[in-house]
């Protein structure tokens, strides 16, 4: 069978049902590519994605979107990217 339900596969593949779901979450496993969404709303396993992606060696598609779960509006690159000097004093 080429898509199977989170806890089947967690049973097949040693992964835990939440390491899967932190993967998918995480966008390390991409909609699409090794999992989809079943017309009943069912999160399902490309069982033949999962494979494909695993001899690539984790390299699949388009790098994995991260969602920063930080709410400050400057990233955390764009604070060390200013100037190397230190702040001017406080008066």
């Amino acid at each position: 069978m080429r898509y199977v339900t989170v806890r089947k596969f967690a049973s097949e593949s040693g992964y835990t049902e939440d390491a899967i779901r932190s993967k998918i979450r995480d966008g390390i496993w991409r909609l699409g590519e090794i999992w989809i969404k079943a017309p009943d709303g069912r999160t399902l396993l490309d069982v033949e994605g999962y494979e494909s992606w695993v001899e690539a060696g984790g390299e699949f598609g388009q790098s994995p979107i991260r969602v920063s779960k930080s709410r400050s509006c400057i990233g955390a690159s764009g604070a060390a990217s200013g100037s190397r000097s230190s702040p001017p004093p406080l008066i």
